[in-house]
């Protein structure tokens, strides 16, 4: 049944549909888990291209799903073409990310979706294609991976303390933050807070389930079911020493919901 799914729903080879007329550089979807709901679908598809939107879903996150899900999820939605990203050639990878005008990441496990790719052409090429103008998006695993310093594994801070947060390295689409997921349901305040004590030139955005941000330029809209916290220790005085509980005075805390949008100054 799964093979069936997998050959009704992987569509390659079709012409690239054109990102948004004037766009230089494409938004994110960035979900924080959970479901992704019919409204952030049809947000993504719109940002994409709309009836006429190529979709590549890039599953190599996770253990147990080859990608149909996700792939049928955006062929309901009303995808024109929707295709999953084979690791086996390269230069056929690259271009399947050529051809995308949504580019989707699944759950999963962020350190081995980076794993995945690190030796392939893949994350310049999506890299290029969102500088392009085509959106990029993803849930759980694949909003952790939108941050260049990914908080990593799965596991959460058990304090405000260095070390109990792991890191790597993401995508980098989103250089200028750390994203982390699932964030009201698993209180993962401690896990973001730590993160961004020990960046404090980085700021932290904490995204709930069936709920995302939508990236343009320096700001985002939230939308969804819940809520989005921005940790902000740009300005804080910090004291982050091994082993030892972290201190801060001056970090800034923004509680967001649907309809809101936020800036990221330069500082």
């Amino acid at each position: 049944m799964r093979l069936l799914l997998a050959i009704a729903f992987v569509v390659q080879g079709l012409p690239c549909a054109a990102p948004p007329q004037g766009a230089e550089q494409g938004h994110l979807v960035i979900v924080g888990g959970g479901t992704t709901t019919a409204e952030i679908q049809k947000r993504a598809l719109s940002l994409s291209g709309g009836d006429k939107a190529a979709v590549l879903v890039i599953p190599q996150a996770s253990e147990v799903s080859d990608g149909t899900e996700s792939a049928k999820m955006w062929k309901e939605a009303g995808a024109a073409s929707v295709a999953i990203l084979e690791l086996k050639d390269d230069a056929a990878a690259v271009e399947q990310v050529k051809k995308a005008t949504l580019i989707w990441i699944p759950g999963g496990d962020q350190a081995r979706l980076m794993k995945a790719l690190e030796k392939s052409a893949v994350p310049d090429a999506i890299r290029k294609r969102h500088a392009e103008g085509a959106t990029v998006g993803g849930t759980s695993a694949g909003a952790a991976v939108m941050s260049k310093t990914m908080i990593a594994g799965s596991g959460d801070a058990k304090g405000i303390t260095k070390g109990a947060a792991k890191f790597g390295e993401g995508l980098a689409l989103w250089p200028t933050v750390i994203v982390d997921q699932h964030f009201v349901a698993r209180d993962r305040l401690a896990r973001l807070t730590q993160a961004v004590l020990e960046h404090p030139g980085l700021v932290g955005v904490g995204i709930d389930e069936s709920t995302a941000v939508v990236v343009a330029g320096a700001g985002f809209e939230v939308i969804g079911k819940s809520s989005v916290v921005v940790i902000d220790a740009r300005k804080a005085k910090i004291t982050v020493k091994e082993g030892e509980p972290s201190s801060a005075t001056g970090v800034v805390t923004h509680y967001l919901k649907a309809g809101d949008r936020f800036e990221l100054s330069s500082k």
